[in-house]
């Protein structure tokens, strides 16, 4: 019996900086994904948003399911600060989650240096081009 290809969803088990961002994806961890990604305590995931005037609290629920080993979630909106919809930020402050919306490529340069810094930090970044 032959064995079919298997998709899984795209996850890094782990903590890393973010080496590089453009070209519609980011490099980490001596890898390289297309598409954005959320970055949390558990790993760095493949995420599916692309529109940051769209996001909603169901686009964070891995985020939310680990609320309580995060404290500031950076929110790359892609080339531009985009404010956050109020439900979704209504949604992270019931969890205790600080959220600072701001351009991709800030959002993974203050990531680098939290994490470096080893403080509860997550980041939802939107890939840029």
């Amino acid at each position: 019996m032959a064995a079919g290809l298997v998709m899984r969803e795209a996850h890094f088990p782990g903590r890393a900086p973010v080496d590089a961002y453009g070209d519609g994806g980011f490099r980490f961890a001596e890898m390289s994904h297309r598409g954005s990604i959320l970055c949390l305590p558990s790993g760095i995931y493949g995420w599916a948003p692309a529109d940051p005037l769209a996001l909603t609290s169901a686009d964070f629920a891995k985020l939310l399911a680990e609320a309580d080993k995060v404290e500031i979630l950076l929110v790359g909106t892609g080339k531009e600060l985009r404010p956050l919809p109020a439900d979704l930020r209504a949604a992270l402050k019931e969890a205790r989650i600080s959220a600072d919306p701001m351009s991709t490529g800030a959002a993974v340069r203050t990531y680098n240096v939290l994490l470096a810094e080893d403080r509860a930090v997550a980041a939802a970044l939107i890939a840029v081009d």
